[in-house]
C-alpha cells in the first residue's frame, strides 16, 4: 500500500527511515497560521496534524497519508518556529528557567477523511540560560534550530538546554512514533 509522509519535516522522515517504514513525501502546503487560532495546544497540534493529512489525502485518495505537528507552550503563550536568530535569542530569554511542554500530533488519513489521531505532551523544563550561553548555542545551532519549535534540536547541543524532561523521546523530536506504528501496523501498512 501507498503511505506519504504529509510533511517536508526532516526529522520526521529520519524517525520514520529509522523505524523502517516506506513511505514517500508530499508537503502538505497548508496556511497554518490560519489553524493556530482558538483552543488548548493540544487539540490546535491536533488540528494542524489532521489538516495536513486531509490536505494531502484529498489529492492522493487511495494513499494513507501521515499528518503531523508540534506546538511548545510557556505559561500558557503559544510559540511557533522563530523568524530569524534574533527571535530565536528572545524566544530562549523567555523559556530561560521555565517548563517548555511541547505537544505532537499525528493524524493518518484515507480517501480524505481521518482514520485515526493521537497527541502527546512532554515537559522540558529549562534551566536558567544566560546571554553568553544562548549566544554561543544560536552560534552553533542556527540555522537548523530556526525549523524547530522550542528553538532547539534534542539530538544535538539542545539538550544543553534543560535540567530535566518528562515524556516520551519521539514526542520531543516531533511525532508520536510508537502509537503511530501501532496504528500502521494494525491497518496492514507494515509488518506486525
Amino acid at each position: 500500500m501507498d503511505l506519504i509522509l504529509g510533511s517536508s519535516s526532516a526529522i520526521r522522515r529520519a524517525m520514520l527511515a529509522a523505524a523502517g517504514v516506506e513511505f514517500r513525501v508530499i508537503a502538505a502546503g497548508i496556511d497554518e497560521a490560519a489553524l493556530k487560532d482558538g483552543g488548548s495546544p493540544t487539540e490546535v497540534a491536533q488540528r494542524l496534524a489532521d489538516a495536513k493529512a486531509l490536505a494531502v489525502s484529498a489529492a492522493q485518495r487511495d494513499a494513507w497519508v501521515i499528518g503531523s505537528d508540534s506546538l511548545a507552550s510557556v505559561d500558557g503563550r503559544c510559540f511557533d518556529k522563530p523568524n530569524d536568530r534574533e527571535q530565536a535569542a528572545e524566544h530562549l530569554r523567555f523559556f530561560s528557567g521555565k517548563t517548555i511542554k511541547l505537544t505532537s500530533a499525528v493524524a493518518l488519513a484515507k480517501d480524505g477523511r481521518v482514520d485515526w489521531r493521537e497527541a502527546d505532551t512532554a515537559r522540558l523544563d529549562v534551566r536558567e540560560l544566560s546571554d553568553a550561553f544562548i549566544a554561543s548555542y544560536l552560534a552553533a545551532e542556527w540555522p537548523e534550530v530556526g525549523y524547530c519549535v522550542g528553538v532547539f534540536r534534542l539530538e544535538g547541543r539542545g539538550v544543553q538546554l534543560f535540567e530535566a524532561i518528562d515524556g516520551d523521546h519521539f514526542t520531543i523530536l516531533g511525532m508520536p512514533l510508537l502509537p503511530l506504528l501501532g496504528a500502521l501496523r494494525t491497518r496492514g501498512l507494515i509488518a506486525a
